[in-house]
């Protein structure tokens, strides 16, 4: 009889104790490919796998054709835009996520870049460590709002989305959200005022995108959608890079057309040298660290072995994104 494979791709975990875990609790052995991302190597080292687990990896319906009948793809993380998932459910194979890892951390996260912005702390720190007296006027870079007097758009109210308006609902903040899929009345149950896009973009001060990428969602903020913002606002995106049009928002806040950027993911990872984004002024940049916490990592890691174990010991799958 074959034995079974776990086979994990590209990954920077310092262990893989919870996957060795499930590996052994249903008689698999499991292969480590920590460095296999692109096609060809990613093909090469899960032939034949039962159980694949990636990060970003290339999952392609070459990659695809090489696993084991009934095999599982298990993604750790939320996003599955590197795994062809057409691909995978006309050959029968399923495809999962790990979508409440870290809500909270990446919640805390677009909060975090979005006061930072806001309140100017990056060019206060400039300012200071760049004048020859060590000191600037606290008006002289310009006017800051008080968080009591936001309107705080969101673009999808999923579980990040929903946590994030919780959070600057704290500081006395609106929030207003676009989401063609959400209930209203939930939403207003928790203090989010579903609106149209149109709406939320002319009101907004401050703006975070929480969608999932899609063919339909890829530069959802544009440079049309930027243009129809408040000069002032906010753009903040923790979710995936294309979502929106980078080379846009670094030239509208370059230009004085936008107030501000804080960007925890890229249409390219890791950032281009001599992207627009590099030198924009009011932009505050992360290297997609948004879901990144102790706490979370673990959580990750234990929850996609998890879903391991169920689909070596043919279990039904917690969180499976197609058939």
């Amino acid at each position: 009889m074959r034995a079974r494979r776990i086979v994990v791709t590209d990954h920077s975990f310092p262990s893989l104790t919870h996957e060795e875990t499930a590996a052994a609790s249903s008689g698999a052995e499991i292969v480590d490919g920590r460095n296999a991302t692109a096609e060809d190597d990613v093909a090469a080292v899960t032939t034949g796998a039962d159980v694949v687990l990636l990060t970003f990896a290339e999952i392609t319906d070459r990659v695809l054709a090489g696993l084991a009948p009934d095999a599982v793809v298990i993604r750790y993380g939320i996003g599955v835009d590197t795994i062809d998932v057409d691909a995978a459910t006309r050959r029968g194979i399923r495809v999962c996520n790990v979508p409440d890892y870290g809500a909270d951390t990446v919640a805390d996260h677009t909060i975090a870049l979005a006061l930072a912005v806001l309140r100017r702390v990056v060019d206060y720190h400039r300012e200071i460590t760049g004048s020859p007296d060590g000191w600037v006027g606290a008006t002289a870079i310009g006017a800051i709002p008080a968080l009591s007097d936001l309107t705080y758009g969101l673009v999808g109210t999923g579980q990040i989305g929903r946590k994030v308006a919780a959070r600057i609902r704290a500081f006395g903040s609106s929030v207003i959200a676009y989401d063609p899929y959400a209930d209203a009345g939930i939403l207003a149950a928790e203090g989010i005022r579903l609106v149209g896009i149109e709406e939320l973009l002319a009101r907004a001060d401050v703006i975070s995108v929480h969608a999932p990428l899609t063919r339909e969602t890829t530069h959802l903020i544009d440079a049309d959608a930027i243009a129809r913002m408040k000069r002032t606002a906010i753009l903040v995106n923790t979710a995936r890079g294309a979502l929106v049009d980078t080379v846009a928002a670094a030239e509208a806040v370059s230009s004085g057309r936008l107030g501000g950027l804080g960007l925890d993911v890229f249409e390219r990872e890791p950032l281009e040298h001599g992207h627009a984004l590099r030198t924009a002024p009011r932009t505050l940049l992360t290297p997609h660290a948004a879901f990144y916490s102790e706490t979370s990592l673990r959580n990750l890691q234990r929850l996609a072995a998890e879903e391991a174990g169920r689909a070596l010991r043919g279990e039904p799958l917690r969180c499976a994104v197609n058939g």
